[in-house]
């Protein structure tokens, strides 16, 4: 995606505070080619009463906006989602790669015992590994889709009821596999699994894109505002209050996973695994109740119709004139700084083509979209490391010696952290930093997960040496012949991952959230989900390396992408960091297919002529 300065030097100049409506949003309306940026100058810049001056940007303290209750019933909502997600996956591992030890559920014999583990299909590690990828990749595609149908069709809201509805048939299918007569054949509770698997991540995958816009957008407040705070002159700053919600809803989702993990692996050990499934079956139901009570207080935008085609077909049309054999000079004509006023409405006057009803400002704001994009799909190099905690690090934990832990109960770490770290970033760090003037942007936030991520791996790869090394049985423990090591040695692993998740995971929610057009926030958040995705179809080449006695290579291949992928993205994007401000205060773009600009254009069809007559001089 082009990341060069084009972005940050076209709107330096375009947002007039004055232009601003009661929700905070700055006014634009579609334009003609006379009114527009083309060969005429860009507004001129007319301060305000509360917009910050560029002397109050640099030196005023940045505060979050007040964060009004029914941002916490989404909030519940995802984590009663989370709950059921979580609880499930979690017994995922023992589920398919133990052998049932001759229980009908699939419980432990004797739960108390370390070596009485749980068990159904008997499937082994790189099977469990296999389809454990396999549910990450899908439940992380499928947001593409549900995505389009909420931006194009359905709107959020509405997406989302459907999305639930579809996941708690997956789940009821779970439960269905596990079920004590399924249980005794196993290749019956196999198929009935995957098809619950397919099922519910159709649902998960639908949900996921749409409820991390929606809660964002129960705060109508869009721009930067000066305001006097306990006697003290402040920038309400939206970027402070998407990182402040989007910390907390994140937290939020490891209170629900900590729960349903917690719970679950228990319920697996000493009831069976039907109870491990039927548990988030039922709970997940209370989301229905939540929203169809809280739905008329919701601010809900509209569905802005098609948008993605002409956002695809604006990247293609840039590209023209710059392709190269040489992929040197294909790269450098993609950051000559003209990229995208190039293709702007006003400087293609008569020859833009019928597809382009639409203002230079939407262009903006795709170019800003496309520039995320290009930040996000880094992350699969990230999530790499991350998703070592759901597979190896649960099967690394049964080599150890356990003192009547589940060997599933570790990963719990990972949302525990979360918990306690949120509040101590959102009340101390963060508040710190910005009292002492210290921007800690996303780009920095993101390239910090990677270092922590990289340290996660060689922790892990540090302590499965030592397993190894003090095992009977040498490079080939395993739960029968375990090391003496303490299970809770992997404490380090989980704690920097999830300092990790905070740096990385929810900044790239913040970003995918500021940085997307209105028209396509679900769209670029299902990308920002995507890289998941992709993140799991790359930890299909690395299932080899899942077994004894290759797994120290297993972490320390995964610790060295992480590094040279974070120094590879800072030095990528160090430049764009340092736009932060410009690009949060883009003025919001006019297409036509969006309906509330299609009115505008009915009432006051002036306003663009060009966009209702594409093919006639303005």
């Amino acid at each position: 995606m082009p990341a060069s300065d084009t972005v940050g030097d076209l709107i330096e100049a375009k947002v007039d505070p004055t232009l601003v409506d009661r929700s905070g949003a700055p006014k634009h309306k579609l334009a003609s080619v006379s009114e527009s940026h083309g060969d005429t100058k860009p507004p001129a810049y007319k301060p305000s009463e509360d917009f910050p001056t560029e002397e109050e940007l640099a030196t005023l303290v940045r505060v979050a906006a007040p964060i009004p209750w029914k941002v916490f019933t989404i909030a519940f909502v995802e984590l009663v989602e989370r709950m059921s997600y979580y609880g499930t996956i979690v017994v995922y591992n023992n589920f398919i790669q133990d052998e049932n030890p001759g229980t009908s559920t699939g419980r432990a014999p004797n739960p108390k015992d370390d070596n009485s583990q749980p068990g159904a299909l008997g499937m082994g590690q790189q099977a469990a590994v296999g389809i454990s990828r396999f549910n990450q990749f899908w439940i992380y595609i499928i947001p593409i889709l549900g995505a389009w149908i909420a931006d194009t069709h359905l709107g959020r809201f509405k997406t989302i009821v459907i999305s639930v509805t579809v996941a708690e048939i997956g789940h009821a299918l779970l439960t269905g596999s596990a079920a004590p007569g399924i249980l005794e054949k196993p290749k019956n509770a196999m198929a009935l699994f995957i098809v619950g698997v397919i099922i519910m991540g159709l649902g998960t995958g639908t949900f996921k894109p749409n409820i991390s816009p929606l809660i964002m957008e129960q705060i109508p407040q869009e721009i930067l505002r000066v305001e006097v705070q306990k006697g003290q002159r402040v920038i309400v700053d939206p970027a402070v209050t998407a990182t402040r919600i989007y910390n907390w809803f994140y937290m939020f989702i490891n209170v629900g996973a900590l729960i349903g993990q917690v719970a679950m692996v228990y319920a697996e050990r000493y009831v069976g695994f039907y109870l491990a499934f039927l548990i988030p079956t039922v709970f997940f139901l209370t989301t229905l109740p939540v929203l169809f009570i809280c739905n008329k207080f919701y601010r809900k935008l509209p569905p802005s119709g098609s948008v993605l085609g002409p956002a695809v077909k604006l990247l293609f049309l840039g590209m023209k004139g710059r392709w190269h054999l040489n992929p040197i000079a294909t790269i450098r004509h993609i950051n000559d700084g003209t990229y995208w006023t190039n293709i702007r409405p006003s400087r293609l006057g008569t020859a833009k083509p019928r597809w382009m009803v639409f203002d230079d400002a939407w262009v903006d704001e795709v170019a800003r979209g496309w520039t995320a994009c290009g930040v996000l799909l880094w992350l699969p190099l990230y999530w790499i490391t991350y998703n070592q905690i759901s597979d190896n690090m649960v099967s690394q934990a049964k080599t150890m010696a356990l003192h009547g832990v589940p060997n599933d109960l570790l990963q719990n770490l990972d949302p525990l952290a979360i918990i306690i770290l949120v509040p101590l970033f959102d009340l101390l760090v963060y508040p710190f930093l910005r009292k002492m003037r210290i921007r800690f942007t996303p780009i920095k936030k993101i390239f910090t997960g990677f270092m922590l991520g990289t340290a996660a791996m060689i922790w892990a790869a540090v302590l499965q040496h030592h397993i190894y090394k003090t095992s009977a049985c040498g490079e080939f423990a395993d739960k029968k012949c375990k090391s003496p090591i303490n299970v809770w040695a992997q404490t380090g692993v989980y704690v920097l991952v999830a300092a990790s998740e905070i740096m990385a995971s929810v900044t790239s929610l913040e970003y995918a959230f500021t940085k997307a057009p209105k028209s396509m926030r679900s769209l670029v958040q299902a990308f920002s989900l995507f890289t998941t995705a992709i993140a799991a179809a790359l930890g299909q080449a690395f299932v080899p390396l899942s077994e004894n006695p290759k797994l120290v290579w297993n972490y320390i291949v995964t610790a060295l992408i992480a590094f040279l992928a974070g120094c590879a993205f800072w030095f990528t994007y160090r430049d764009v960091d340092k736009m932060e401000d410009r690009l949060n205060m883009l003025p919001a773009g006019g297409h036509i297919s969006i309906p509330a600009h299609a009115a505008d254009l009915e009432a006051d069809p002036s306003a663009a002529p060009e966009l209702v007559q594409p093919d006639q001089k303005a």
